[in-house]
């Protein structure tokens, strides 16, 4: 079992490593920026100010990428990631053995892009850990586009990769119970729960679900809410602003896109659901709600693995760095490659608090 001394932290002085620090402290800058009080959002700036990676056909840490339009109407689009198999040439080998990651990215809905370098990095990183063919979904963002949007783009996205459409650039059929996994970080996380709920109710099946610090709330303030609200990067205000923008007018944070269990939840007994990794960082002041959400699914009878990293703060996998990270990497290798235990806990915390 991995605890917080294996990284090297201090547990009482609850130290962030400086790379981490600052890597965030200028995403929190910018985004104060961006976010406007009437809810409005400051989109050319935005993307002025994000750092892009291009799409590269000759493999770049033995990955190559590029760029496919699934559907030209709402101009949904996703960067595909293939590793080199062969390391002894820059073409691929035979991937049809592969399996198949559909990423979504973070932002809380409103951030970053499938061609943002931090998100270029990570998913650049999951295709040769993994051994995986990446599809990163550049969906639709709030406030532009509010709720269903990013969740019927993440369908769209679905709908593609397992049709013919797909095979000529992933290159075989996905077997989507056995090859077929759907993974995010942030509101990205929050886009996998639900069109994994889509999918089991209308007979896709899906190999498992990786959700990295997934965004989710509700009307009750928590625990953790309370003990770590402003205290790193993020304030219980930062992330009202975002749901406010996201959800439909009049809703609360009980909508069920924010609050997938709450009172206006729909069940998921009898519903087929994958297996699922969820990763929960112990310095996110959200921790609470992921880890009540890992609690449901077990009372649902859904198979869970739960990874809580009392030391590492939001966005921590963006850093391929750290220890952290490789620790994240090889949990998600064995995830995918079938290697790891369902319902079980790994690292350290207290139990989650949702009052």
């Amino acid at each position: 079992m991995a605890s917080s001394d294996d990284y090297g932290f201090n547990e009482a002085k609850m130290v962030v490593p400086l790379n981490t620090f600052v890597l965030i402290s200028n995403f929190k800058l910018v985004y104060n920026i961006l976010r406007r009080p009437d809810g409005t959002f400051n989109r050319h700036l935005a993307e002025f100010l994000e750092r892009k990676a291009p799409a590269n056909a000759t493999p770049v840490n033995g990955v190559y990428s590029l760029d496919v339009v699934l559907d030209r109407d709402s101009g949904l689009w996703s960067r595909i990631y293939t590793p080199v198999i062969d390391a002894t040439s820059d073409a691929t080998a035979d991937v049809a053995g592969l399996p198949v990651v559909l990423f979504f990215h973070g932002g809380s809905f409103a951030h970053s892009s499938a061609n943002s370098a931090i998100y270029d990095v990570l998913c650049r990183h999951l295709s040769s850990f993994c051994s995986a063919i990446v599809v990163s979904v550049n969906y639709r963002r709030t406030p532009e586009h509010i709720y269903p949007v990013p969740y019927e783009d993440g369908w769209a996205a679905l709908r593609w990769v397992t049709s013919s459409a797909a095979r000529p650039w992933l290159r075989h059929e996905v077997d989507t119970g056995r090859q077929l996994f759907l993974a995010g970080d942030s509101s990205g996380g929050n886009i996998v729960h639900h069109v994994a709920r889509r999918a089991g109710e209308t007979g896709i099946p899906i190999a498992g679900n990786i959700l990295l610090n997934p965004m989710f709330g509700g009307e009750q303030r928590t625990e953790s809410e309370r003990r770590l609200d402003g205290k790193y990067f993020v304030t219980i205000r930062d992330r009202d602003w975002y749901w406010n923008a996201f959800l439909p007018e009049g809703a609360n944070r009980d909508h069920p896109a924010c609050n997938p269990f709450g009172p206006h939840g729909p069940k998921l007994d009898g519903i087929p659901f994958p297996k699922s990794l969820v990763v929960v960082a112990g310095l996110d002041l959200l921790q609470d709600w992921q880890r009540n959400y890992a609690d449901e699914l077990r009372r649902a009878g859904k198979e869970v693995k739960l990874m809580f990293l009392e030391q590492a703060t939001i966005g921590f996998y963006l850093l391929p760095n750290t220890d952290l990270f490789f620790y994240l990497m090889g949990e998600i290798k064995k995830f995918v490659n079938g290697n790891a235990n369902a319902d079980e806990e790994i690292g350290a915390g207290a139990s989650s608090s949702v009052n």
